[in-house]
């Protein structure tokens, strides 16, 4: 697996999708245009580091950006080189989930939009599911369990120098407004990899859905449940939400 992140083709490709993306500089103030550059210079080395599981990643820069509802979300900026490397193994180990991943995910995916979204929920009411539980998983990000990611992740991924690279990244502490701060939970939104993160861990959550045969939509961490009743779509509402906790309190996976 390792292999395959660090092809040449593959880091190319992952290095081409970070220039499109563009995005601020992290900690070491390196812009996205000085990335090119770089990875002339010093790609054999990076190469040779993440191979032999010696790479070690830079801090990630936090930055509070403000929410529509007047309250602030803290956006976790990885440096251009991480968010190059991040880039390459999300493009290795994404087709190992995606195939996987449920019809009515639709946030983060290839071939999905926001607008597919919208139509599906759309199609529900139609069909007479008109009682909508809108459930917004307040922080997700910030509470994910690093031990229950990792055990999600080795379900496909058996390299082990690239979950110890995940890990590296996943516990890389963050400077907020100038100070080091450790971290032991959560996948802060800004990296590449984080996206595809997510999804795996709240497909965890889908699959129980379509166990319960309920109707539904999830994008990234905002999902809806189309029920045709009030006390349908509050018990609907109570069971996924305490099917959520209990995954993350038990520290176990779902059936």
């Amino acid at each position: 697996m390792i292999e395959q992140v660090i092809s040449r083709k593959n880091m190319h490709l992952a290095y081409k999708r970070v220039l499109r993306n563009k995005g601020s500089a992290g900690v070491d103030g390196m812009q996205v245009n000085k990335l090119r550059s770089y990875i002339k210079q010093n790609i054999a080395s990076v190469a040779n580091d993440m191979l032999h599981g010696r790479y070690l990643p830079q801090p990630i820069l936090g930055v509070h950006i403000p929410k529509g509802n007047g309250k602030a979300r803290l956006l976790g900026i990885p440096t251009v080189v991480d968010r190059w490397l991040q880039q390459a193994v999300a493009q290795a180990i994404t087709p190992l989930f995606e195939y996987e991943f449920k019809a009515h995910s639709y946030g983060f995916r290839p071939g999905k939009t926001a607008q597919h979204c919208v139509q599906q929920s759309m199609q529900y009411i139609n069909e007479g599911y008109q009682h909508i539980v809108d459930i917004d998983l307040k922080n997700f990000f910030d509470e994910v369990d690093h031990c229950l990611l990792l055990q999600l992740l080795y379900r496909k991924v058996k390299c082990p120098v690239t979950l110890r690279l995940i890990r590296r990244w996943l516990r890389a502490p963050i400077k907020i407004n100038g100070r080091l701060t450790k971290r032991g939970k959560g996948v802060p939104q800004g990296s590449p990899l984080s996206p595809l993160l997510s999804n795996i861990m709240l497909h965890e959550l889908d699959k129980y859905m379509e166990k319960q045969e309920m109707k539904y939509v999830r994008y990234a961490d905002d999902f809806s449940i189309y029920t045709k009743s009030k006390s349908k779509a509050r018990k609907a509402g109570n069971e996924v939400y305490c099917r959520f906790r209990s995954m993350l309190t038990h520290h176990s996976v779902l059936c």
